[in-house]
């Protein structure tokens, strides 16, 4: 149970009080949402901070099974 609460954690991007959701299709765009539930997440920490840095976000580590959100420290 605990590997799969640790496997169940990645990283999303947090600009201000609003997490990314994606990209609006057709658009150059970005979604935002104020939950982290809705929050687009990546294993892949080259990926996180290569979007993070794009848009002058922040990366943070979300756990939505325990519902558990802390700033990433590299």
């Amino acid at each position: 149970m605990n590997n799969y609460l640790r496997k169940a954690t990645v990283l999303i991007v947090k600009r201000g009080a609003e997490y990314l959701v994606g990209r609006i299709p057709y658009s150059m765009e970005f979604r935002w949402s104020t939950s982290p539930y809705d929050a687009w997440g990546t294993r892949d920490r080259e990926k996180a901070e290569a979007v993070a840095g794009k848009l002058g976000g922040d990366l943070w580590l979300w756990n939505p099974v325990a519902g558990q959100l802390r700033e990433y420290a590299n």
